[in-house]
């Protein structure tokens, strides 16, 4: 049933739900990462999730929910998103998952950036302010001139990156479609990419030494045990309903108020990491959270502002 009217609290509620399910869906992949790999996980999870979305819709009114009005603009998007899932995870043998949810949560500075030449939105001292204190953000928890610094530090950035795109897309040619239809399109990208990770990765495997450096992308289809495919079932059902708990949210109350609140998943994820790896962000990565936060959050009111000029007008 479509929600009726404003609900704020309800869609609080349905926020905090969302990304508190889905920072621990993060942790719990970051978590069996050594026990397997990108493509097999994402293979077994898209499967999950397309079956338990069939259900849902032909619960909720019929297959042809699923379908998508624009296929291309709805493919592109979903190919975008693995895109930005592969930066995502990739790291995470190496990284926090405060580092992971940091990197991804720039992605407001990339909408900034890219809104001008693609949507032709108006970049101003505001959109410039946020993008700067986010970018410091970023820096203090790249912390690039440490000795400790790598390179696999800029692939949650480069998720980031991604991440604004799909919005971008979002906005501009698919706003009419279901959540259902984008969610399941995103399933069968996932599941299709996966599985020709694993083939190529099996026919033409690269070198030990690859493998072994970085086992989780460079690994095609690891022997596989009870817990994978329980993780991967339990990350489906977690990826699905924390992914409809933030549309649901969306519909049921004004998302200029919501989106600031989102940011939440920083802290969430930050728990988790405490909880699941006994692991705390560094001062650094704290005070780089914040500035992010920060960063994303005059975004939002802006964009908040600007929306409410133009019904003014």
């Amino acid at each position: 049933m479509a929600p009726t009217g404003d609900h704020p609290f309800t869609a609080l509620l349905l926020l905090l739900a969302g990304v508190i399910i889905l920072a621990l869906q993060d942790s719990l992949i970051k978590f069996i990462a050594d026990s397997t790999s990108f493509w097999q996980i994402q293979t077994l999870r898209s499967t999950g999730n397309m079956l338990l979305i069939i259900c849902l819709a032909l619960m909720g009114g019929g297959i042809r929910l699923i379908y998508p009005r624009r296929r291309l603009a709805v493919a592109m998007r979903s190919l975008v998103m693995v895109v930005c899932m592969f930066c995502f995870f990739s790291g995470s043998p190496f990284l926090s998952v405060a580092q992971m949810a940091a990197g991804l949560y720039t992605y407001p500075l990339f909408v900034s950036l890219l809104a001008a030449p693609l949507l032709g939105e108006t970049v101003g001292k505001w959109r410039i302010s946020a993008l700067v204190i986010g970018a410091a953000g970023a820096c203090i928890m790249l912390n690039p001139l440490a000795e400790s610094f790598s390179p696999v530090q800029i692939l949650p950035i480069m998720a980031g990156f991604f991440y604004a795109c799909n919005i971008i897309i979002l906005r501009r040619y698919c706003r009419a479609e279901t959540p259902l239809a984008l969610t399941f399109a995103n399933g069968v990208m996932f599941f299709v990419s996966g599985l020709l990770g694993i083939i190529i990765l099996s026919f033409l495997p690269l070198s030990p030494e690859i493998q072994h450096s970085m086992p989780f992308v460079a690994i095609g289809w690891p022997a596989i045990g009870l817990s994978v495919i329980g993780f991967a079932a339990l990350c489906s059902v977690l990826n699905l309903f924390g992914n409809l708990g933030l549309t649901r949210a969306y519909q049921t109350a004004d998302s200029s108020w919501l989106a600031p609140l989102d940011f939440s998943y920083l802290l969430f994820a930050a728990i988790w990491g405490k909880v699941i790896f006994d692991v705390w962000p560094t001062t650094n990565g704290w005070v780089g959270m914040i500035l992010i936060t920060s960063a994303g959050m005059i975004t939002a009111w802006r964009e908040h502002k600007q929306r409410k000029q133009t019904i003014l007008n």
